[in-house]
């Protein structure tokens, strides 16, 4: 047996890159909108991204780091198998990117054997390497065959040109926020960096900034914000949030609902979203809105 050699890819070499087996249990590969191939056709993957482990010329683990086309840094790696658990954690140790790792999962992934043993062996391996789990999320997939919520008429949205004051309301939102990435930024970094990277997300979206919205009480107090956008895929549910004064009068189902008739305002014809699976108050409000669960995603740091 030869030794193992790790290295990037080669521009050309995808066909090499996708030569390892997938039996597309987890990952973005069991799903056609985010497989190999037409994350490469997009841009999202690059070959200096790319590592592969090699023995005797044959893949035996890869991994790939993701990101939007325009980017010049890589978001996550998105994609990481292999037939050989100590290639995987080399190749992971090799490479020089550094970004989170989120594994796509099926709902109920725990209760089929085999999807679990691919689920758990990644977790692992990726865990060997010096990763940490920091959080399992739900993934949603509205349709208008869900049927569209009716408004509650409780608030009053209006949209707002300057990002500073959604900065603010970000900054405000995160004070106290069940979310485990927020979390995550304001114990490392503070609550400042926290809001400035979800803002900062937000701005990278495709989608035109004018679908943003600040949402208010008839009082004219500041109840929160949404922010439907768009993906280079999808239609998503980008963010809503309600600042801390305003939380416990279900005011989350209310910017929901209003994203949600925005979107379809703009046609889509399905709408994605996510939230941490710990936050059932939020999982509760996607399901009053007629959001079913598609997916599970597991995010490790």
């Amino acid at each position: 047996m030869t030794d193992l050699v790790i290295r990037h890819l080669a521009a050309g070499e995808e066909g090499l890159f996708a030569s390892l087996p997938d039996p597309g249990l987890v990952g973005f590969g069991a799903y056609p909108e985010t497989s190999l191939q037409a994350m490469t056709d997009r841009g999202e993957l690059r070959p200096e991204w790319s590592w592969i482990a090699l023995r005797d010329d044959k893949v035996v683990a890869r991994a790939a780091w993701w990101a939007y086309p325009e980017s010049a840094e890589p978001f996550a790696l998105a994609w990481f198998d292999f037939t050989d658990f100590d290639a995987a954690v080399a190749v992971l140790r090799a490479a020089p990117q550094r970004a989170e790792y989120s594994i796509k999962l099926p709902a109920g992934w725990r209760d089929d054997p085999a999807v679990a043993e691919a689920a758990n062996s990644r977790i692992a391996a990726a865990t060997a390497a010096g990763f940490e789990l920091l959080v399992e999320r739900y993934l949603y997939r509205w349709t208008p065959g869900c049927g569209l919520p009716a408004r509650p008429g409780r608030l009053e949205f209006r949209q707002e040109p300057d990002d500073e004051v959604f900065l603010d309301v970000f900054r405000r939102i995160a004070n106290g926020s069940l979310d485990a990435h927020v979390q995550r930024t304001i114990a490392e970094s503070g609550l400042e960096a926290a809001a400035r990277e979800d803002l900062d997300i937000m701005l990278g979206m495709p989608s035109p900034r004018e679908w943003w919205r600040l949402a208010y009480t008839p009082a004219g107090e500041l109840a929160g914000l949404c922010l439907p956008s768009r993906n280079h895929v999808n239609p998503v549910i980008g963010y809503i949030g309600v600042v801390p004064e305003h939380r416990g009068h279900g005011y989350a189902y209310d910017l929901l609902v209003e994203a949600t008739h925005l979107l379809v305002a703009e046609g889509a014809d399905r709408i994605i979203a996510a939230t941490d699976v710990p936050n059932a108050a939020m999982a509760a409000t996607f399901t009053k809105a007629g959001y079913p669960v598609e997916a599970h995603r597991i995010d490790l740091i």
